[in-house]
């Protein structure tokens, strides 16, 4: 069911809002939930109808969940379906290791986006879909910060005492202001994905499969509603040699001997940025990012998703005091909290890029994972999933899922 929106565009103009936030994925959703939650006139754009596909692993891990606990939205998981995650398999040049995982699960975009989308209108949030944003240059004033809005011919401003840029991987919000734009590390990999409806009984429930190549790497995961998701890390020049994402994922399944996703090079696949990019700053005059367009490191089970909550959490405190009295101080504030919370996670996740970069290396860890698999046990942890380790021995389930009741295959 669309998401409809709970005002028109020259209604939003009348009024100055306490915060407008430009991008209504899972950071900006969750900011302007807790924004509207504290009382502060919020309001959400998006230039997407909802609910709406976005390239992404469809993993939330304990981090994620931990987040959604902490701001009452727990059980929302278990009504949206989300599928309890039991292990990794991990899969190169004929080496296979299984780690088992607690404390995750797989729900689609359009499912988990959407939850968190309604929640925040139910709180008090206003939105906008299918609305182009804009800074307007050199607009910010000791008061409010001012938006060009546009749905189709129309045009208005907004004025927003203000402004959280979650516009996403590659967003444009701020550059195009004249602010600092993000910068793609060299070699950095582009992001694909794709849902297919039928696939394989091997790619089975609970598991997340992990594909990898000397160019690259595809994640698969069973979604709520039986489907099987699917998004890699591609090197751009072997994505052009193979002749699109969908025949070099085709190629990395059969280079590790799994099933192959039926007519998978001729689905729909959606491309991204290069994944690896960051701004020089993540804060400016009544602005802060947050989310995918604060930066991006290739991430690895849910960390992505689990980045994106945390930040859109953690900005709260500070735009709102942003909204009583803007200081420039809030703004290095706001980078001072973001590198604290975000970058040693980050950290783990380019040690894992650069090991799956290696062909040699990854043979190794797979090896030994498959001999000792608590070696795995360090990285469990940091990622927010438990390991289970111990045959026979089930690690609780912080939320509570009820059993999948859906067959393998759609």
């Amino acid at each position: 069911m669309t998401i409809a929106a709970t005002l028109d565009l020259q209604e939003a103009s009348r009024r100055t809002w306490d915060a407008a936030v430009v991008g209504a994925g899972p950071s900006g959703a969750m900011a302007a939930r807790e924004l509207a939650r504290r009382g502060q006139d919020v309001l959400l754009i998006d230039r997407a109808a909802f609910p709406r596909w976005k390239v992404c692993g469809c993993c939330l891990n304990g981090h994620a969940l931990a987040t959604l606990r902490e701001v009452g939205l727990g059980p929302m998981m278990a009504r949206s379906g989300a599928v309890p995650l039991r292990g990794i398999r991990l899969a190169a040049a004929g080496r296979v290791a299984e780690i088992s995982l607690s404390g995750g699960v797989s729900l689609s975009r359009e499912a988990f986006d959407a939850a968190l989308l309604r929640s925040a209108i139910e709180i008090g949030a206003a939105f906008l879909p299918q609305t182009w944003a804009a800074l307007v240059k050199g607009s910010e004033t000791s008061e409010v910060h001012w938006l060009e809005l546009r749905q189709g011919p129309i045009r208005e401003h907004v004025a927003a005492r203000v402004v959280l840029a979650a516009d996403g991987l590659g967003g444009k919000l701020v550059a195009r202001a004249g602010g600092d734009e993000e910068r793609a590390a060299p070699g950095a990999r582009i992001g694909a994905g794709v849902v297919a409806a039928t696939a394989p009984d091997f790619y089975a429930p609970g598991l997340i499969f992990m594909a990898c190549g000397r160019d690259g790497y595809l994640g698969l995961v069973r979604l709520e509603d039986g489907r099987l998701n699917l998004a890699a890390a591609l090197d751009p020049g072997w994505v052009r040699l193979c002749g699109g994402p969908g025949p070099a994922a085709e190629a990395l399944l059969a280079e590790v001997g799994w099933p192959a996703v039926p007519s998978l090079a001729e689905l729909s696949w959606r491309g991204t940025a290069a994944l690896t990019r960051q701004p020089r700053h993540h804060a400016g005059e009544r602005l802060f990012l947050i989310g995918d367009a604060a930066g991006y490191i290739e991430p690895f089970t849910g960390e992505g998703m689990a980045w994106a909550l945390a930040a859109g959490r953690a900005v709260v405190p500070v735009a709102a005091r942003s909204v009583q009295r803007w200081q420039p101080g809030l703004a290095r504030e706001w980078d001072a909290i973001y590198h604290r919370l975000i970058a040693p996670r980050q950290f783990v996740c380019r040690a894992v890029a650069a090991v799956l970069r290696s062909p040699w290396l990854t043979r190794s860890v797979i090896r030994l994972l498959a001999l000792a698999p608590g070696l795995a046990r360090p990285m469990t942890r940091h990622l927010g999933c438990a390991a289970n380790l111990e045959p026979g021995r089930r690690n609780p389930d912080p939320i509570s899922i009820p059993p999948m009741q859906t067959t393998n295959t759609v």
